[in-house]
């Protein structure tokens, strides 16, 4: 029951966030386009290949490598249906120079619906964690449902993406999640035709049961870096901020640290 009010508490304030930000944004925002009532097949694709290198003297994380995009199945006019994969594996130096010791894997598919501005998805969230290079005969995996608010808005030479994530765990092994909620806003201010400075920021609630003898957790990564942009891609080059949720896949807890990095995404 108390895990049940902590989430319904947390979803209240974060949906309280967006519709003020919503109505925000509309008041600065140009109007938008009506929904298109054509059905569209594969409309849009996005993909990305990143690295960061990661401060500090622990030799199970010096890199952050992902590789993964998005798929939008088919646009319906009213919403869209997409689907998302991402692969990050982390490196150390602990046997060798470039050391792989985890690989995880992140399976999403959204639909959505499209009002004054705002996109409504159904969410479904699948992410299993393996250690790489090592013996590990422990499953870690897990799986949640809920709902997503999305808004993007252009306002001079700034484009603002905002997000927010409810999620509940509806199956789990070894961890001792229950619900999930996440916030990620991220700003481009163009600067030059094809350069722009961004800013990013993201927060993460995750509610937990008592197995582990610990509270909820709190997650958060700021990013500032250049953008430059290409007729077919581009690249970006950042340096961000982050406390992350339990880092390793047979740990619990959190790990702060400063990382410098750079993404390939396609346009």
């Amino acid at each position: 029951m108390k895990q049940f009010v902590r989430f319904f508490q947390s979803a209240l304030v974060a949906l309280a966030v967006v519709v003020c930000a919503t109505a925000a944004a509309a008041q600065t925002s140009d109007d938008q386009e009506p929904p298109s009532a054509h059905v569209q097949l594969l409309p849009r694709s996005t993909f990305l290949l990143s690295a960061e290198h990661i401060s500090g003297e622990d030799v199970m994380f010096v890199w952050d490598m992902n590789f993964g995009g998005a798929l939008d199945v088919i646009d319906y006019g009213r919403g869209r249906a997409t689907f998302l994969a991402n692969y990050q594996a982390i490196l150390g130096d602990e046997i060798r120079h470039f050391d792989p010791n985890q690989g995880n894997y992140i399976l999403s598919g959204t639909a959505s619906l499209r009002t004054r501005g705002v996109e409504v998805a159904g969410v479904f969230y699948h992410q299993s964690r393996h250690l790489a290079d090592r013996d590990n005969r422990v499953a870690v995996a897990w799986n949640m449902a809920g709902v997503r608010l999305e808004r993007a808005v252009t306002t001079g030479r700034a484009h603002i993406d905002g997000r927010v994530d409810v999620r509940g765990v509806v199956a789990r092994a070894f961890v001792d999640y229950t619900w999930e909620i996440e916030g990620a806003v991220r700003s481009d201010v163009q600067i030059r035709p094809t350069v722009a400075v961004l800013f990013a920021g993201t927060l993460r609630r995750l509610g937990v049961d008592d197995s582990q003898n610990r509270g909820d957790q709190t997650g958060f990564r700021g990013e500032t870096g250049v953008r430059f942009e290409g007729r077919r891609g581009a690249m970006e080059f950042f340096l961000a901020a982050e406390q992350r949720i339990d880092p390793s896949p047979l740990q619990f807890g959190t790990a702060r640290w400063v990382s410098v990095g750079f993404r390939l995404l396609s346009r």
